[in-house]
Order: structure tokens, then C-alpha cells, then sequence
């Protein structure tokens, strides 16, 4: 049996438009939201998702790097400490400040608070990916998913960076 990624989209709300920009357009929030299977092949889907996003939305190359890490570590979180069936993502952009949120549907390991001394443990099996989001991150945190569509309480991980938007494609 092989597991196939089977992705659900809800479209951009408003995509940037290059013929059309003025600082109302930078002002405009955009969003973007998506639904994966939890396997370990959605991580890689997810990263190819949020970089499509935020070229599409021409975030500058930095931010896009940092996202795919984050949006990495944080699904994988997901796939590999709860037992959910799907993660969802969304990503916000509002002015210059990028938002995205990775929720599961519960069923494992509380995520660690942002500070927590397990959070930031460098020496231990785990943990350093949650030390990276807070390197990356100018900001994260972790709240309670009440959608989770289960009985099983979900948590969503979220995660903020400062961003620029450019007149050009950040992939050329």
C-alpha cells in the first residue's frame, strides 16, 4: 500500500499583484490554509506549499528561508509526537509581519511552552527543533486546538517572523 499525499487547499484570499502594488496592497492581510495527511512525506509537502506561498506573495528570500525551516520543524512535530490523522497549517501575512500556525488533533505529548527548560535542552535525543524555532522566530507560542475534530485535545504551534515584501520573485 503506498501512502499518497492528497492535499487540501483553500485558495489564497488575495494574491499580491505586482501590477498593482501601492502600500494599500502591502497593507491588505493575506492568508493561506491547507490540510495534510499525518505522514512523514506531508512534511516536505507542507515546506513546498509554504514556499510556493510565499513567493507567490514575494516575501523576501530570508523569510522564506526561515519559514521552511519552521513550517519543517513544526509539522514534523505534529506527524511524529501526536496521533493525529491530519495537520493543518495557515499562514498569515499582515503588513510585514508573517504568521504561521501548524495545528494537530492531539492524542500525544503536550508540545513545551516557549523558555521551558525541556524546550531549550541542546544536549537531550529532542527538543532542538523547538530551540530553533526560537532562534528563528521572532516570537511563537503554543495554544489549545479546539477544532481538532477529535476527542483527543490538539494543540497549535505558532510562529511569527518579521518580513519584507519585494517587487521581484525571491526564487530568481
Amino acid at each position: 500500500m503506498t501512502n499518497r499525499i492528497v492535499e487540501r487547499v483553500a485558495p489564497s484570499h488575495d494574491a499580491f499583484s505586482l501590477g498593482h502594488s501601492s502600500a494599500s496592497a502591502l497593507a491588505r492581510q493575506l492568508q493561506d490554509s491547507f490540510h495534510l495527511p499525518a505522514l512523514d512525506a506531508s512534511v516536505a509537502a507542507a515546506r513546498r506549499r509554504v514556499v510556493e506561498r510565499l513567493q507567490e506573495w514575494h516575501i523576501d528570500r530570508q523569510t522564506c528561508e526561515d519559514a521552511q525551516l519552521l513550517v519543517s520543524e513544526l509539522f514534523t512535530n505534529a506527524v511524529r509526537h501526536t496521533a493525529s490523522e491530519k495537520v493543518s497549517c495557515v499562514l498569515w501575512l499582515s503588513g510585514l509581519r508573517l504568521r504561521m500556525e501548524v495545528a494537530d488533533q492531539g492524542g500525544g505529548a503536550q508540545p513545551e511552552e516557549p523558555g521551558s527548560e525541556r524546550a531549550l535542552d541542546t544536549d537531550g535525543e529532542s527538543g532542538r527543533g523547538l530551540l530553533l524555532v526560537s532562534a528563528l522566530a521572532e516570537d511563537w507560542g503554543i495554544r489549545p486546538e479546539s477544532d481538532s475534530g477529535t476527542e483527543n485535545n490538539g494543540h497549535a504551534v505558532w510562529a511569527e517572523l518579521p518580513c519584507t515584501r519585494t517587487l521581484e520573485n525571491p526564487a530568481a
